[in-house]
């Protein structure tokens, strides 16, 4: 007789996902009593959402389109899209193709992305939400 475990892994999501009202999930979330302190703040947006919204941003301010951007750097075009959208890490070597093809050094990616990490801070604070020195959550490039 085998007693062999299942080959299954218990995947515990980073940000849970509330429940809708009335589909019997879990119990809503109860009212913090006056004077509690206010829960800590999300982190800081991550790196790879700060530099995909770089290179979105100089692509579109120089008017080209992702194919002409992927075949210069050599990189595929879906793989570049994800890059643009947060969802994929790059290497160096591959952040530096897409810099390259967008006539850009290292050096001038990180000062974009540097740009785009004040935006956001400058959005959470022209909200109020936060002060410049606070822990940010997500990224919000509306502004």
């Amino acid at each position: 007789m085998s007693t062999h475990a299942r080959n299954e892994a218990h995947v515990i999501p980073l940000h849970p996902r509330p429940s809708p009202p009335g589909s019997g999930g879990a119990a809503p979330a109860r009212q913090r009593p006056a004077g509690a302190p206010q829960p800590p703040a999300s982190p800081d947006p991550l790196w790879r959402d700060l530099v995909g919204h770089a290179l979105r941003r100089e692509r579109l301010a120089q008017n080209r389109t992702l194919k002409e951007v992927a075949e210069t750097a050599r990189i595929s075009m879906p793989y570049l899209s994800e890059l643009e959208r947060g969802r994929k890490e790059a290497s160096s070597e591959v952040l530096a193709a897409a810099a390259r093809a967008l006539g850009l050094d290292l050096a001038g990616l990180l000062s974009l992305t540097q740009d785009e990490l004040a935006r956001y801070v400058r959005s959470r604070v022209g909200r109020g939400r936060t002060s410049p020195t606070a822990r940010h959550n997500g990224l919000d490039l509306a502004a």
